[in-house]
């Protein structure tokens, strides 16, 4: 009986290491066909890398502002509490979830110029050796490294909005879950303590994305005049 659950056992573990593997290579067969398909078109890695990061810039610059207005919703159901609770709570709700798609927009972004900029890089060090001018080798071995260094600094600047997106949304997701469940005047005044707090969160945020947004230019830039 112990054997035949360890040949169970062992039976789901290659299966699950099979189809990992099969995925794996599927998701390497698409990319290689995306990229043949848009060299075909006449589009490199690297351009490919500056449109995604115009539009990491872009889902971010969209962040801020949903963000912003999400704020001033939630602070007018404090500043208004005798209004009508049930309409201030819709539309607490319609800014959590407004922040929620912005936020995945931004994270999904995000890793798409994770995916293309790896792709992007290994393929450059691996042309390194390509090279029989030693001379153009260096020239193109301290290019890579001056964007690999350039772009290691943009991709921290994009995880710190995404790290600073969570407490912003978790707090926004508490006072819209207790504005459900408690839609009455008294419950605006257990609100009112925490706005100060998610203010401030909300500001790191923008002012990280600001950072960010100028660091994506500084880039796109870079890649631009290298070209």
């Amino acid at each position: 009986m112990q054997k035949s659950s360890r040949i169970q056992s062992v039976i789901q573990q290659w299966s699950k290491t099979f189809i990992l593997t099969c995925c794996t290579f599927a998701l390497l067969a698409c990319s290689s066909a995306y990229y043949s398909a848009m060299e075909r078109l006449g589009y490199e890695k690297r351009d490919i890398l500056v449109t995604r990061v115009e539009r990491s810039r872009d889902a971010q610059a969209d962040a801020q502002d949903t963000f912003r207005n999400a704020l001033e919703r939630y602070q007018s159901v404090i500043d208004t509490p005798d209004s009508d609770l049930r309409a201030k709570y819709e539309e607490v709700l319609a800014a959590y979830d407004d922040s929620e798609d912005a936020a995945a927009n931004v994270r999904r972004r995000i890793a798409d110029v994770e995916d293309v900029a790896d792709d992007l890089f290994d393929e450059w060090n691996d042309e390194l050796d390509r090279y029989t001018n030693q001379e153009l080798r260096a020239s193109s071995e301290r290019q890579l490294t001056q964007t690999r260094s350039q772009y290691e600094r943009l991709i921290e600047r994009m995880r710190q909005t995404e790290e600073r997106m969570e407490p912003v949304l978790r707090a926004f997701e508490d006072q819209m879950l207790y504005l459900r469940h408690n839609l009455n005047a008294q419950s605006i005044g257990a609100l009112e303590g925490e706005m100060a707090r998610i203010r401030d969160d909300v500001d790191s945020l923008i002012s990280n994305m600001e950072a960010s947004i100028a660091e994506s230019e500084a880039f796109i830039q870079s890649l631009r005049d290298a070209s």
